[in-house]
């Protein structure tokens, strides 16, 4: 008698025969979905099943053949709405598909006539398969859609920008509006500039506080030609680099009318101008970060790891009174709340410390954010992302770019801070400061020397 006809017709009255069968089909359901129904039950249906099984599985070669050979194609298709959708109605599907084929390959197995001893473990077995096999197809789909609202209402629809000497070049803005402040003032300026090719990034940190701030051309040069605030003042308190985004916003949001239809603000825009005329780059994005909701990002990533190297104050004055507790030296894991007053404490240290301290807080999340933290804590950073991050970054570019950061996670990143005894923020010179920064972004490029 032949292992088909055994399954299909086979001896009702022996034990020992009905349970090695119901083993045979529960794992045949489990490793190639639709079998159990061809060789014992329907098989139209088994057909089906196993048509959608070998689908699936030649999918996922492709997927991975185009991965491995193409990465940012892969990328981009997975980061889009209509790929997102796509890959959800699949998982979807397959997912009623495999619960289907389950329950039918339970009414196959034909417990009653298994031994009693087995009964319950290959009911067990069969239902923790199941629920395994549909759980993660529909968590996938859930992922899927959840995703693509999440880049949907973060990432633009615009167009692409190409690379300027070949870097792409992104200003980063922590921005903390604050009870006691009119409007949003970036407390973290830093520009990250990025080959195109290699992926080597390199962080120029700079200062709130630089005075007489150039303009790239634009409404902000033709009313600052000699630099911010430099010639009768500016509108708002202080004419310094962190101010202007308050006086652009506030006061004079119509120099720039087109920043909100193309996914930015205008007060974003004159940071933008000022950035570039410190720098000598051209940015094409920027990414905003509001300071108050990064703690629920950070929380909604499991914490972050950082190395203190002193004792900050948690709250509190410059005579450190009325201070709500310590971030204590040495390794920490913080959560939101801890992480967030370390990149903000300015009492007991400098603005400059607070720089360092916060380009360290940001390359440790980079370094942390993974696949797998990102998966299983998935719906937590998709809500706290949507209010915390706002950027112009289209999302026709998010493949390439997630492709770029991959090789950027493999190598060193670069700094240029410009901050005393190199810089003077009351008195900059800012051809020496683009000299500094062509120099630094020459150097990371470079090839390494071979070694003697």
């Amino acid at each position: 008698m032949s292992a088909r006809t055994s399954i299909r017709h086979p001896d009702l009255g022996s034990a020992p025969i009905m349970t090695k069968r119901a083993w045979w089909l529960v794992v045949l359901n489990f490793v190639l979905p639709g079998s159990a129904q061809v060789l014992a039950g329907n098989r139209r249906l088994g057909r089906f099943g196993l048509g959608m099984t070998l689908t699936l599985l030649a999918l996922a070669v492709v997927v991975g053949v185009v991965y491995t050979l193409w990465p940012a194609v892969a990328l981009t298709v997975f980061t889009n709405s209509i790929g997102l959708w796509a890959a959800a109605l699949l998982l979807a599907f397959s997912g009623v598909v495999w619960l289907i084929l389950s329950l039918d390959t339970l009414r196959l197995v034909r417990l009653v006539r298994a031994t009693p001893k087995a009964r319950p473990i290959i009911a067990g077995l069969a239902t923790v398969l199941m629920v395994g096999v549909v759980g993660t197809a529909g968590y996938g789909a859930y992922v899927a859609t959840t995703a693509s609202g999440f880049l949907s209402s973060v990432f633009v629809a615009g167009p692409t920008e190409p690379p300027s000497d070949g870097r792409y070049n992104i200003l980063l803005l922590g921005g903390d509006a604050g009870p006691d402040r009119e409007g949003l003032r970036p407390d973290s300026i830093s520009v990250v500039s990025i080959d195109a090719e290699t992926g080597q990034a390199s962080m120029i940190g700079l200062p709130r506080n630089l005075e007489d701030v150039p303009f790239s051309a634009g409404p902000l040069a033709d009313l600052y030609p000699e630099g911010y605030g430099s010639i009768d003042g500016c509108e708002v308190s202080a004419c310094m680099l962190n101010s202007i985004y308050t006086e652009v916003e506030v006061k004079s949001p119509e120099m720039y009318p087109d920043a909100v239809d193309s996914g930015s603000e205008p007060g974003i825009e004159g940071m933008r101008d000022a950035a570039q005329g410190v720098t000598g780059l051209t940015i094409q994005y920027y990414v905003l970060i509001d300071m108050q909701g990064f703690s629920d990002l950070v929380d909604a990533l499991g914490g972050v790891d950082i190395n203190v190297a002193e004792r900050l104050p948690i709250g509190g004055d410059e005579n450190l009174d009325e201070v709500e507790g310590w971030i204590e030296a040495g390794p920490q894991q913080m959560d939101g709340y801890t992480a967030t007053w370390y990149a903000r404490s300015r009492h007991s240290t400098s603005d400059y410390d607070r720089i360092v301290r916060q380009r360290q807080l940001q390359e440790a999340i980079l370094q942390q954010f993974s696949p797998a933290n990102v998966l299983t804590k998935f719906q937590g950073i998709a809500e706290a992302g949507s209010q915390v991050i706002k950027t112009d970054v289209p999302q026709s570019m998010l493949g390439y770019f997630a492709d770029l950061g991959s090789k950027t996670k493999t190598l060193p990143v670069g700094h240029v801070d410009l901050t005393p005894p190199a810089v003077d923020p009351e008195d900059p010179d800012y051809e020496q400061i683009r000299a500094l920064i062509t120099e630094a972004l020459a150097a990371a490029s470079a090839p390494a020397e071979p070694a003697s």
